[in-house]
């Protein structure tokens, strides 16, 4: 019997994907997007962890997979999780804490996005991980990053002016709020409130015309439109 590309697994809560070790990315892709058109009538609207298993991915393909899941099905994905979370409990806690956080609004991506790599999201997104001088990512609404931020970011891509940028360490190449751009090169981008240590956690957003970028503090989270 001829072994299965792409097998899928699920539970309550999560998804397990195990993929073929050596098949070429593209005709990859293309069998995944096959298997879940013909799973969309069992998942319908359900929200769920996902796992992949079996291949060694990059961020990029990751995101691609996740892309073409739910583009080929009615599955709303809440977060990617490690092989080593593997149980149904630790993926009900997953989707439950992701719910909490109003996870019908944002995305998790969780992975270091590289030089060349290019992210992108309809929603708001929060990425466990760094984004390093050379990566992009694209956002319709806000994006946080739980770790050092020193590609290229935009955000509010739809127009929206409100949208914010938050990094554990904020240190872009380039930001740009709507139709607002600063570069670390020019003076557009203003820190109003400098401290000593650069690993600050920081938030940048448009005022009057100009992106500022601050420590976050409560007061700043309290003047931010969402």
């Amino acid at each position: 019997m001829k072994q299965q590309s792409v097998v899928i697994k699920s539970n309550q809560y999560g998804l397990t994907v195990i993929l073929d070790e050596a098949m070429p990315f593209p005709e990859l892709k293309t069998e995944v997007a096959g298997k879940f058109q013909a799973s969309a009538g069992f998942f319908k609207n359900a929200q769920m962890a996902l796992t992949f298993r079996g291949r060694s991915l990059t961020p990029q393909e990751e995101w691609d997979l996740v892309q073409v899941i739910t583009q080929n099905c009615p599955l709303e994905i809440m977060c990617i999780m490690d092989e080593d979370a593997l149980t149904e409990e630790a993926m009900k806690k997953a989707v439950e804490e992701h719910a909490s956080m109003g996870g019908q609004d944002g995305k998790f991506y969780k992975g270091t996005l590289r030089s060349g790599q290019v992210l992108e999201a309809e929603t708001s997104i929060i990425i466990l991980g760094d984004v390093n001088a050379g990566a992009k990512v694209v956002s319709k609404g806000n994006v946080v990053v739980l770790g050092s931020l020193k590609g290229t970011i935009y955000v509010g891509a739809a127009g929206n002016e409100n949208a914010f940028v938050a990094a554990l360490s904020m240190d872009p190449m380039q930001i740009r709020i709507a139709d607002v751009i600063a570069r670390s090169s020019d003076r557009q981008a203003v820190t109003r409130e400098r401290k000593k240590s650069d690993d600050t956690p920081k938030i940048a957003y448009v005022e009057e015309g100009n992106i500022y970028i601050e420590p976050i503090t409560k007061e700043v989270l309290g003047d931010i439109r969402i």
